[in-house]
């Protein structure tokens, strides 16, 4: 199976696909009008899949792609995955194929061919890890460095604050008021902007950060490359590493790879701790409580607290 982490064409296959996988990321761009993100993302999930079909099915011509190619590759695919990481593969895979039907690389609407998944609704259990976890991974980051420091700035956001990847790479100096001791992140996925008190220990993070760690240009952005030309962290995929690496040089195991178990940990948490459930959703952003329920499901420990003795039986 291709590596999930594979995001360009091999040799072979860019002759074949390279001109088409192009046109692709132009349509998406152009006539679609979708945000960068999500062509960077669809661009990543259709590289594994035109890599796939020149390695696996040895297909000179896409025309020769058949219903059966594209349900086995997706089937197979999601053996090895998890929900979030099929169901993205999913909808690009459905837009690809309709975009190559449309364009004549096809000669039948494919799109019909990927399969629907069942979900069930708040079937899954979020991944969470344990504080002293966090501030293990926090405290083998070496701060004396330029990277040390802006990726310790970015993990303590993470972790205090439960926002999305996509809102620390968006933050801009503008959302940090000093005066006011107060950050805002803007909304995400229809949700809710967040308006929150600046914490001592983040503000701290921040401020040696763009003091001695971040590059001088004029980029609105708070969090920039660190070698390279200067520019925003623009891919999602940055941020993944970034806390994939810290956590393995940390010696920590991580239930599922990514910041997005930060934000898990950080929504439990904050139930554990008698929070609202609508406090928690205005933490999160979020502007459905339903979004939110999925966190209740987690605290094992004090449901056995509250478990009642199974009554004896009387003869």
């Amino acid at each position: 199976m291709e590596s999930k982490r594979r995001f360009r064409l091999g040799q072979e296959a860019y002759v074949r696909y390279g001109q088409l996988l192009n046109d692709y990321i132009y349509w998406l761009r152009n006539y679609r009008n979708l945000a960068e993100d999500t062509v960077i993302s669809y661009r990543r999930y259709i590289t594994i899949f035109l890599n796939w079909i020149n390695y696996y099915l040895h297909l000179k011509k896409l025309s020769s792609l058949s219903h059966d190619n594209t349900e086995t590759f997706f089937l197979r695919y999601s053996d090895n995955h998890e929900f979030g990481s099929r169901e993205q593969m999913q909808s690009a895979l459905r837009v690809f194929l309709r975009f190559c039907f449309k364009q004549g690389y096809i000669k039948r609407d494919l799109s019909l061919a990927v399969p629907t998944l069942r979900t069930y609704k708040l079937a899954r259990i979020p991944h969470i890890i344990a504080e002293e976890e966090i501030q293990k991974i926090l405290d083998h980051i070496d701060k004396k460095t330029k990277v040390g420091r802006r990726d310790y700035a970015i993990i303590q956001l993470l972790t205090k604050y439960g926002v999305r990847s996509k809102q620390i790479r968006k933050l801009r100096l503008t959302d940090i008021d000093w005066r006011k001791n107060q950050i805002y992140f803007p909304s995400m996925k229809f949700g809710k902007d967040i308006l929150q008190p600046l914490m001592a220990d983040v503000g701290e993070a921040l401020l040696d950060y763009l003091q001695n760690g971040r590059r001088k240009c004029s980029y609105p952005e708070v969090f920039l490359t660190v070698n390279g030309p200067c520019k925003p962290i623009n891919s999602p995929c940055i941020i993944y590493s970034i806390i994939t690496r810290r956590a393995h040089d940390a010696g920590v195991n991580l239930p599922k790879a990514g910041p997005h178990v930060l934000r898990h940990t950080f929504a439990t948490r904050m139930l554990e701790r008698g929070h609202s459930l609508k406090s928690v959703a205005d933490m999160l952003g979020h502007r459905c409580l339903q979004t939110t329920f999925i966190y209740t499901k987690v605290d094992f420990q004090n449901l056995n607290n509250v478990a009642l003795d199974w009554p004896e039986e009387e003869s």
